[in-house]
């Protein structure tokens, strides 16, 4: 017995807007075709979906959800379009959900929006706990984000800088031989954190909280005997930590400071015999009141789709080769 069919369809003000829906490419239709299993027509200002009754359901409840998010100011690119299908046919969110959370933004720069549910639940953890770890893949917005939050707060005066560190673990012992002042030294390690704060608040803005210490930048052995009060703390490439200097960042929080904690375990740079002090706060930190734990997946990944795709690939085959 053939399922009945139905068709409805959807009426917008100007071809434009609607276009706007879909990234103005209407080969992204196809990916709504194909996702949720509804045939979809074009023409103007309007777009029908004719199929199986829940398909055209799925298919309306995807521009509804892209029509919130575009009136509220945000644009659609085709990341966003197919996100939006694959969370209605997951039933897991929406993108107008993900565009209602901006932060920064300020002086006609783009506010920093979630791009998937992983982000936005990574943001919201970031504003409830003391400590969160973000753990993952690259290219998931780990780190960039909690630059968002900690930038946003301080905007806020909720805290009176943002402290930055990472181990810089292939300069080794050898960090005070290289030229230079401290920034200096240890800008090749620290890079994508300055190309994140420039990226937010624009390189002048980025250069003065920098010269007064308003952001400051160390490597993770200069956290050695501080207390860090009313301070963001975000510790990068965690994975690359000892034990022993996770334990030690871990316990410099002071009064009204919070941490950030980002890393990827399965891009250890230590020596072989050195265990990651990540893996250690993994199994001693589960269940710590204040303190949580947001994994990301290849999903979460906001580079090129490729990208995603490949951390996928290998997942799979390091999983099967044990």
């Amino acid at each position: 017995m053939s399922v009945p069919e139905v068709e409805t369809k959807l009426e917008y003000e100007t071809a434009p807007f609607l276009h706007s829906l879909f990234a103005n490419d209407a080969r992204e239709l196809h990916y709504l075709e194909s996702k949720v299993g509804v045939k979809v027509v074009t023409r103007d200002g309007w777009i029908s979906f004719a199929g199986p009754d829940a398909a055209v359901k799925a298919g309306v409840a995807v521009f509804a959800d892209l029509e919130k998010a575009r009136r509220s100011g945000s644009e659609i690119g085709s990341r966003d379009f197919r996100l939006a299908v694959d969370l209605v046919a997951a039933g897991a969110g929406s993108v107008a959900e993900l565009s209602q959370v901006r932060l920064l933004g300020l002086r006609g720069r783009k506010p920093v929006i979630p791009k998937t549910p992983r982000q936005l639940g990574y943001l919201k953890a970031m504003e409830k706990n003391d400590v969160v770890f973000g753990l993952g893949p690259a290219g998931t917005g780990k780190t960039y984000l909690a630059m968002a939050m900690g930038l946003s707060l301080l905007k806020a005066k909720r805290v009176g800088r943002v402290v930055l560190t990472r181990p810089a673990v292939e300069a080794g012992e050898a960090l005070g031989f290289l030229p230079g002042d401290l920034r200096e030294k240890v800008a090749p390690y620290l890079r994508p954190l300055y190309d994140a704060i420039h990226d937010m608040v624009g390189h002048e803005e980025g250069e003065r909280y920098l010269a007064d210490g308003t952001i400051e930048i160390a490597p993770l052995a200069f956290m050695r005997g501080r207390t860090l009060a009313r301070s963001f703390v975000i510790l990068d490439e965690a994975q690359n930590t000892t034990r022993e200097q996770m334990f030690m960042a871990l316990t410099r929080l002071g009064e009204e400071s919070r941490m950030v904690v980002t890393g990827d375990g399965s891009q250890v740079d230590l020596k072989p015999n050195v265990p990651s002090g990540l893996f250690e706060a993994e199994r001693a930190l589960a269940g710590v009141e204040g303190v949580e734990f947001v994994r990301f997946s290849g999903v979460d990944v906001v580079r090129h789709p490729v990208v995603g795709r490949i951390i996928e690939a290998y997942d799979a085959h390091r999983s099967s080769s044990g």
